[in-house]
């Protein structure tokens, strides 16, 4: 697609003229050498993108998803970055079918926490909340990839008093057998964030699974806390 083109044929020379190799370095010793890595701040990075979406015309929902897509498929880890700063930017454009079209394969390729949790803040939680989606999600509730389960755990992540807590609480018991490390640390998260709203919720949920994974028990113990 024209869009997807022109985004990245500026996009990408603007952020090598960026990084900074003793960046990139600590990057990827910080994220486990996933990727490799350009060197470029956070910042810099989505004034980079900020200032190439406002040049262009508004993309279209398939536009947005393919761009995406592109840009998930280069290598050095700043792309997929990118390829969610510029959903962030867009959001709105997305149709209802974007996660089950779009989303769902980049949750699956790729995968870490960075980019599923990105996804999950600038996709995820605000087209779930626009369109429902609730069967998509139910389906990667029950999926067999540990990153489309956290998707589904972490789904409604900073909604606070509209979180729909017995849906969240269900998806968390669901997986409390795990001993996956990023599913335990998503069920920590969600019941931190929900200890916010509902502690009483909480302090029943941990009540009730006394072999819950240490790290979901000391992530909602410190939601607690912080009341």
């Amino acid at each position: 697609m024209i869009f997807a083109s022109d985004f990245i044929n500026e996009l990408s020379p603007a952020l090598k003229k960026l990084g900074d190799r003793k960046r990139a370095i600590g990057a990827e010793a910080y994220m486990k050498e996933i990727a490799p890595f350009i060197g470029v701040a956070t910042p810099e990075r989505r004034t980079t993108v900020k200032r190439i979406a406002k040049g262009m015309k508004a993309p279209t929902s398939e536009e947005l998803g393919a761009t995406a897509r592109k840009l998930w498929k280069l290598e050095e880890r700043e792309f997929q970055y990118c390829a969610n700063d510029l959903i962030q930017i867009h959001w709105k454009v997305a149709d209802k079918n974007f996660l089950a079209d779009h989303v769902e394969d980049l949750i699956i390729s790729k995968s870490w926490w960075d980019t599923v949790d990105g996804l999950g803040s600038v996709a995820i939680s605000p087209l779930t909340d626009k369109y429902g989606c609730e069967k998509l999600i139910e389906k990667w509730n029950r999926s067999e990839n540990i990153w489309l389960n956290r998707a589904a755990i972490q789904h409604q992540r900073g909604r606070k008093y509209e979180t729909d807590v017995a849906l969240i609480l269900q998806y968390c018991d669901d997986h409390s057998d795990s001993k996956e490390f990023f599913i335990v640390k998503a069920i920590g998260w969600a019941l931190r964030d929900i200890a916010k709203v509902n502690p009483r919720a909480v302090r029943e949920f941990l009540k009730t699974h006394p072999d819950l994974g240490r790290v979901a028990v000391r992530e909602a113990e410190r939601g607690l806390g912080r009341l």
